[in-house]
């Protein structure tokens, strides 16, 4: 392969429009973010580098040989992260991306498409959370906040705001233009004459330099420098691609894999199938965090492989028949694996390994996955044996290391159980007295569990192992007892707190042993009241007091600012002796 003569940006960014250039599906998704695009845009106008791009070139008796999709033209967070397979029939041909990908999306982005991501702090179901943006170039100046030459910004409609230090020229008009002189007289009608504000000369001058070095770089000069593979050997692209993509953001093992399952499957599109369903799992309850890869090393487990190693060669034709033979299946098993532990209590941002839910889903594979299992009263016995075994293989980190050296002796003792309940005392005694233990010692629940602070995974694990009976379909969260925005200084010292203790109440306030899990409407109407304030309202009877402190672990006592101390010591007694029946 040699250098091809280069290609100007414009003419790039038509045939991409056309469908002329298209991505095989090799190809990982598109992960840049706006500020890189802003980056890559002030690069190219700096004449700096942005590298060669590989091209496929396949003529059109070749087309229908495999599976494309198209660039993303208007990225969308939530409605639009994902590339869509392209029907190229008819066709006479088209140029793969091989390598730039990223680049070229970004381009395209910047002079043609829009670019929506949520907004901080905003749902991603509120529709108001993804304004569309678009790509412009301020013309009057540097930008004050950054290490680029040129101020490139996305932004949405009502962000556009010219002043007289900005002048937002929305980037995609360069392709409108067609002479220098066009770019000359956009400059004079808009900022040179302009009629709302008086810019300076400076300004004029720079919006001239900045106009036109834009316009060069987009419509004149050749900035696309490529190779061009033209052989259609499938085998040959794979290594080429491996080898140009072994550098950056490395190609994941996912995205090769699912290119050759789109290859091998019969009744399936592998990539569209597990993108499909990694978006679907992901949005149960308050959402997860699986993606290609966990939904792949579960195929291979779940179809019984003795060898369950995350590479190419255990997705041969031979194994990956197998797995879409039992596809459905597996989906169903993964599904109902994530609802289950949804309802345990968890989410993407409190399961700390999703390995973790590999052996729930093999265990409801087994046992043929039965439509009720996670609300059925018949099998909540079943539940509790499993949500043990979870919250104590995350609190002792089994799954961190080589979690194949788990997966494989629980996958045996699971499937020689066959359709009992889940075999916990089994498994504990297979990892017994090895690193891999979830068994604990008192000395655990004194140097680790007890000294667990608020906003901590593990703290919420520990404290469903306090909180059993607790049905989580109903929304819980961790909640201090003594309300944590009381704990200042100055507010303590009105309670009668002395000087020498008030260092020691503020960094024990996130301690457990001030921690419970309330129902989400009860702590919200909580929220800053005074602990023994909100017990006293809550529990007006002898018996409510009781049962409240029999189901939170409290000590009978008084809930004063000044009872604290007592009341962190005898509650830390109380949870070490919860804790103990659970666990020793």
């Amino acid at each position: 392969m040699a250098y091809e003569t280069p290609l100007t940006i414009a003419e790039v960014m038509k045939d991409i429009s056309a469908n002329k250039y298209v991505l095989p599906s090799i190809q990982r998704e598109y992960v840049w973010n706006t500020e890189q695009i802003e980056t890559l845009f002030d690069s190219l106008m700096r004449d700096y580098p942005i590298g060669t791009f590989l091209f496929w070139k396949i003529g059109k008796e070749h087309v229908d040989d495999y599976d494309f999709y198209g660039f993303i033209k208007n990225y969308h967070e939530s409605k639009n992260a994902h590339n869509k397979k392209v029907d190229l029939k008819g066709s006479d041909g088209v140029t793969a991306v091989l390598d730039g990908q990223q680049r070229l999306t970004s381009i395209y982005l910047g002079l043609k498409g829009t670019y929506a991501y949520k907004l901080k702090y905003m749902s991603r179901k509120n529709e108001n959370a993804y304004p569309v943006r678009k790509l412009y170039l301020n013309l009057l100046s540097s930008p004050v906040d950054s290490d680029n030459e040129y101020d490139f910004k996305f932004l949405a409609d009502n962000e556009v705001q010219n002043g007289i230090d900005t002048y937002w020229f929305e980037v995609g008009k360069i392709l409108d233009m067609h002479e220098d002189g066009d770019v000359a007289m956009y400059v004079t009608d808009n900022i040179s004459f302009s009629l709302d504000f008086d810019y300076t000369k400076e300004q004029s001058k720079f919006a001239i330099n900045a106009l036109s070095r834009l316009y060069n770089i987009i419509n004149k000069a050749g900035t696309i420098s490529y190779y061009k593979e033209k052989k259609v050997e499938l085998d040959k692209v794979l290594n080429i691609f491996i080898r140009v993509n072994s550098g950056g953001t490395k190609l994941s093992y996912s995205d090769l894999l699912l290119s050759i399952a789109s290859a091998q499957w019969e009744n399936h599109d592998a990539r569209e199938e597990i993108i499909e369903f990694v978006d679907d799992v992901n949005a149960i309850g308050t959402g997860f965090k699986i993606n290609k890869d966990f939904v792949l090393k579960t195929a291979l487990v779940l179809s019984d492989f003795s060898n369950i190693a995350f590479k190419v060669d255990n997705f041969n034709k031979k194994n990956m028949m197998k797995i879409e033979s039992r596809w459905d299946d597996i989906k169903k098993a993964i599904k109902q694996a994530v609802l289950l532990v949804s309802a345990f209590g968890y989410s993407g941002e409190t399961l700390t390994s999703n390995n973790a839910l590999i052996p729930i889903a093999y265990y409801l594979f087994i046992n043929g996955m039965p439509d009720n299992f996670v609300d059925s009263r018949t099998t909540k016995s079943n539940r509790d044996k499993i949500k043990k075994w979870l919250i104590c293989s995350l609190l002792k980190k089994v799954f961190s290391g080589q979690p194949d050296n788990v997966l494989r002796p629980i996958r045996d003792i699971i499937r020689e159980n066959g359709i009992n309940e889940f075999p916990i005392e089994n498994i504990i005694d297979k990892f017994k007295g090895t690193n891999k233990s979830i068994q604990f010692t008192s000395a655990d629940i004194d140097e680790f569990l007890l000294k667990l602070k608020y906003g901590k995974s593990d703290t919420l694990s520990t404290l469903m192992l306090l909180y059993p009976s607790l049905d989580f379909s109903n929304k819980f969260h961790v909640d201090h007892m003594y309300p944590k925005s009381k704990f200042s200084k100055q507010y303590l010292r009105k309670q009668g707190v002395t000087e020498d203790k008030l260092e020691w109440y503020i960094e024990t306030v996130n301690d457990i042993s001030n921690l419970q899990l309330l129902a989400a409407q009860l702590n919200e109407e909580k929220l800053t009241t005074d602990f023994d304030v909100w017990f006293n309202n809550q529990c007006p009877t002898d018996n409510d007091k009781y049962q409240y402190r029999r189901l939170n672990f409290l000590p009978d006592m008084k809930y004063s600012y000044l009872d604290y101390p007592v009341f962190i010591e005898e509650r830390r007694k109380l949870l070490k002796e919860q804790l103990s029946k659970e666990l020793l």
